[in-house]
């Protein structure tokens, strides 16, 4: 691997899912959210990956509008995002690190097909706090 940035490459519609705070009347919303969410992570790094990374968020569907800020690309899934994000990690395999957001199994799978490294949504997305 060289020096160059890790790739972090974020499943949208699955961080966003991942949390039922109303995200299904306003995807595209949701969507924005978390990419603005995600800006400070690619100076500071994630937990288990130091900074600074390459942030790619993956839209698909309603979220397709939504577009990259400094800090966090958004690429559109023309179809699949699954198929994109496994696209994304096959090419980055031997260049550099590469770490997968997500929770679904077969995407978690796929991508590490392509020596990619895996995590849950709550690396980019901690839960809300509790009310007790």
């Amino acid at each position: 691997m060289t020096g160059e940035r890790a790739l972090v490459i974020v499943d949208a519609a699955n961080v966003v899912g991942s949390v039922p705070d109303g995200w299904w009347r306003d995807r595209r919303g949701a969507a924005e959210r978390l990419r603005d969410s995600l800006v400070p992570y690619a100076a500071d790094g994630l937990p288990g990956q130091a900074g600074p990374v390459e942030i790619v968020l993956v839209v698909e569907g309603a979220a397709r509008a939504v577009a990259s800020v400094p800090g966090v690309r958004v690429e559109a899934a023309p179809g699949s995002g699954d198929d994109l994000i496994v696209a994304l990690a096959a090419a980055a395999r031997g260049a550099r690190s590469c770490l997968v957001v997500t929770a679904d199994r077969e995407l978690r799978q796929r991508a590490e097909a392509h020596g990619a490294r895996c995590a849950g949504p709550r690396t980019v997305r901690p839960l809300p706090p509790r009310r007790d």
